[in-house]
């Protein structure tokens, strides 16, 4: 995902890409506010979290192993260790298997939803895999590699290796319309890639120009409309069906992370400066800015809770930044130990 930004920003909102636009001197307060803020603490940074509906549980992704949150009590319940560098989560509950990205040594963790313990060794993958999807129209896991374009595909059922997905490029987030299409950001190309779940055969392009970097993806599957959060503040909407960019609208520093909700038509950013910009899809071809929810810097990914809305986010305190050596010219800031926690928003 995205590297730390840490300020926030909200300019320009356009209603099209190329017209419509609106100037907002800032945003106003969206209707969100924090529910709960769940204690985690221990060490080590994070990437992906992942809301499994169906076991009520939150995975989170943190250093070198993944912590798995009840949400019906916001305790944590269990760990499931040893995934070095993890990124990304993916639960499949016809199955009782979950899936878990390990961008150390290119591998992907494969455990029991029942017992949290792994099922067999890990799979070896294409280079730094990152985020992943189960599509249930096939039945397989995608697990994205960032680097390369090199993507493996596993049956869902018993994490068998199918195939490759060759995507050209440095894919991020990915999702399904449900019916066939996969389509995922490609980071360092600026564009979807829309390609067969069966064959693996690549469909179409579609630019996102101005957007630039993008990493968030989400999906309205009523409109066929995708949501591209990009790192220079921009969320980009794109028809599905024909590739037509639909609007550019406004985020934040650090936009990361990406989610739609059905229920309310809201569409979100997740901004590592600190903040949720929440829009709105009044129809098909027409959106606005909603507003702005503080939450907390560092907290650059997200998961929706599908039954009720609710928006989890996971951050950290920061202390000092180290200073820049030849082998780590862009030091991070450090992250203070016992300060990791997983924030609830609601409306």
């Amino acid at each position: 995902m995205n590297k730390l930004l840490l300020a926030a920003s909200l300019a320009m909102a356009f209603c099209g890409p190329a017209a419509h636009a609106q100037t907002a001197a800032a945003p106003a307060a969206a209707p969100y506010h924090l529910l709960n803020t769940i204690a985690i603490g221990g060490e080590g940074g994070w990437d992906y979290l992942k809301v499994d509906p169906a076991g009520e549980r939150l995975y989170v992704s943190h250093g070198k192993q993944v912590e798995v949150v009840d949400l019906k009590t916001n305790k944590v319940i269990g760990t499931i260790a040893d995934t070095p560098g993890v990124h990304g989560i993916e639960t499949v509950p016809s199955a009782g298997r979950g899936y878990i990205t390990c961008g150390r040594n290119n591998t992907c963790v494969v455990f029991d939803l029942k017992t949290l313990k792994p099922i067999g060794a890990p799979i070896p993958t294409g280079p730094k895999p990152d985020a992943l999807l189960y599509d249930a129209y096939s039945n397989r896991v995608f697990l994205f590699s960032n680097d390369g374009g090199k993507s493996t595909v596993l049956d869902a059922k018993t994490g068998t290796v199918v195939g490759t997905a060759e995507l050209g490029g440095d894919v991020e987030e990915g999702v399904s319309d449900g019916h066939g299409t996969i389509f995922v950001n490609i980071e360092n190309k600026s564009e979807i890639v829309a390609f067969d779940a069966k064959t693996l055969a690549v469909r179409h392009h579609y630019p996102l120009a101005p957007g630039e970097e993008p990493t968030g993806l989400a999906y309205d599957a009523k409109a066929h409309r995708l949501f591209s959060g990009c790192a220079n503040e921009k969320l980009v909407v794109t028809d599905s069906q024909t590739g037509k960019q639909v609007a550019v609208l406004p985020t934040a520093k650090g936009t990361d992370g990406a989610g739609f909700d059905p229920a309310t038509g809201n569409i979100f950013t997740s901004n590592g400066s600190g903040t949720f910009t929440v829009l709105h899809a009044d129809g098909p071809g027409k959106y606005r800015l909603v507003g702005s929810v503080p939450t907390a810097r560092g907290a650059r990914t997200m998961s929706i809770n599908p039954k009720n809305g609710h928006l989890f986010t996971i951050t950290a305190e920061y202390g000092p930044t180290p200073a820049p050596t030849t082998e780590n010219p862009r030091p991070r800031p450090s992250v203070v130990p016992g300060t990791f926690r997983v924030l609830e928003f609601g409306r």
